[in-house]
């Protein structure tokens, strides 16, 4: 009786087996076989490696990556081509890949309201490097991609000796951060006429953040940032004032400065500047779209003129007049067109003045340091250890260290050690965000975690069932 029994048993699983399979291949056979699946072998695995360099993440800004949900990780690395050298991402089953494709359309929401059915927004990151700022934007990238949670495209301009070596840096980079970000290295290009002026204004290749509208033709939106800049909580943040632009406003920057008593523009400038005491262009959202087609009021004219004519005026006019080159002219700019800008909060821009003389930056006395902007080579000296002490955390922290014990508490300790400091004192401001988004970043691994172990982790079961032999 109990050999009919163990029989019956065996008949059940492999009845069940069949099913599954029978689940697997509908699944497959509802699968788009055009797009992506299109690709030849070899282009698909360069896809997964995130493979770029000149070029070759042409298209990422327009489709992005796809929803990150468990159910959906199959459909986007089909086994139905095996590659013996392809390697499968972290997260995603790989041997359960079979399992789990029979269970996603079961699991995903019948309705159009289906979140996995939305495409998910690229967002776009532009940087200039030239000179000895190879470093210094590895970091920042660094940061960038430590905390991002929506996929984001980087766009590096940057002098051609630094090309190969932005590429070997960024493509070392652990797979499961790889995923998170596609990239495209950039010549430096100026328009022919006033070309050498135009590099020399102010810091070598800076002014090319004004022609990125210009160069970037594809791209509607675009946040650019200096090199010296360190991200202490998500880019999607700052991606979300796009959303609160009105119909008139086609850029977004911080004040330079929140006490006129020290702001600079107030006291010293020559020229026409925005406000009551300037913007500062470190950190830059701008609506490219709405840039190349708007037509801007000047001081040189009384026709209104397009973007690229307009800088070629200004520099004609202020060049002996202007100390920080391009932001100068985003001053002026923006002095005769202020209904065209978006003024963002100092710490999504928080720089050394606003706490070398005392903290003067409410919003990040509020809620903390969201952007640090280590300007005037703060990172590099012994001026500002407060700033320096972010900087070297985040250049020394190793891809999957836990970044609690890795990041954050040896970052703290290091800023005791800057009490002596203006800066230093309010240290807990450098501090206060950097731990929410490490604690969103654990919170989401740790979700995961239980995705997978309800997901995978079923699948993971029934395999190890299978493989274990019956005694009769």
């Amino acid at each position: 009786m109990r050999r009919y029994l163990r029989v019956l048993l065996v008949c059940i699983l492999f009845g069940l087996c069949s099913i599954l399979y029978v689940f697997s291949q509908l699944a497959a056979s509802l699968e788009p076989h055009d797009g992506w699946m299109g690709r030849k072998p070899q282009q698909r695995t360069a896809f997964l490696r995130g493979e770029s360099g000149h070029g070759a993440g042409k298209g990422a800004g327009k489709t992005g990556l796809e929803d990150q949900h468990w159910y959906n990780r199959c459909k986007r690395f089909s086994v139905s081509f095996w590659n013996p050298y392809w390697r499968l991402p972290s997260g995603v089953c790989g041997k359960n890949c079979f399992w789990e494709a029979a269970f996603r359309y079961i699991m995903r929401k019948a309705d159009a309201s289906d979140p996995s059915n939305t495409p998910v927004e690229t967002m776009h990151l532009a940087v200039v490097a030239c000179g000895e700022r190879l470093e210094e934007t590895v970091t920042m990238l660094k940061s960038v991609v430590l905390f991002n949670i929506k996929p984001i495209q980087f766009h590096i301009f940057a002098e051609d000796n630094l090309h190969i070596k932005f590429k070997a840096i960024l493509d070392s980079w652990s797979e499961s951060y790889r995923l998170k970000f596609n990239y495209t290295v950039h010549s430096i290009t100026f328009p022919s006429e006033n070309a050498a002026e135009w590099k020399k204004l102010f810091k070598p290749c800076a002014s090319q953040r004004l022609f990125l509208p210009i160069i970037l033709k594809d791209v509607d939106s675009l946040l650019y940032v200096d090199t010296d800049i360190l991200f202490l909580q998500p880019v999607d943040e700052m991606w979300s004032f796009f959303r609160e632009f009105n119909s008139t406003q086609i850029a977004a920057m911080a004040p330079e400065h929140e006490d006129p008593n020290i702001g600079w523009y107030n006291r010293f400038a020559r020229h026409p500047f925005y406000g009551k005491t300037g913007i500062n262009s470190g950190v830059m959202l701008m609506n490219m779209t709405r840039i190349r087609k708007k037509y801007f009021k000047n001081d040189m004219t009384t026709a209104q003129l397009q973007w690229e004519e307009l800088l070629m005026s200004l520099l004609k006019k202020y060049k002996l007049n202007i100390t920080w080159g391009d932001q100068d002219l985003l001053n002026i700019i923006f002095h005769y067109n202020p209904e065209s800008l978006f003024v963002f909060p100092c710490h999504w821009n928080y720089r050394p003045d606003h706490c070398i003389y005392g903290s003067n930056c409410k919003s990040a006395e509020e809620g903390g340091i969201f952007i640090l902007h280590g300007n005037r080579g703060v990172y590099h000296d012994h001026k500002q250890p407060a700033f320096k002490a972010i900087y070297q955390a985040i250049q020394q922290y190793t891809f999957g260290d836990d970044l609690v014990h890795s990041l954050l508490y040896p970052l703290e300790q290091d800023l005791q050690k800057t009490t002596h400091t203006y800066c230093g004192k309010v240290q807990h401001l450098f501090t206060k965000q950097l731990q929410k988004s490490i604690g969103m970043i654990q919170d989401k691994v740790s979700r995961g975690s239980d995705n997978k172990n309800s997901a995978c982790g079923w699948a993971d079961s029934w395999v190890r069932r299978l493989r274990t032999p019956l005694l009769f």
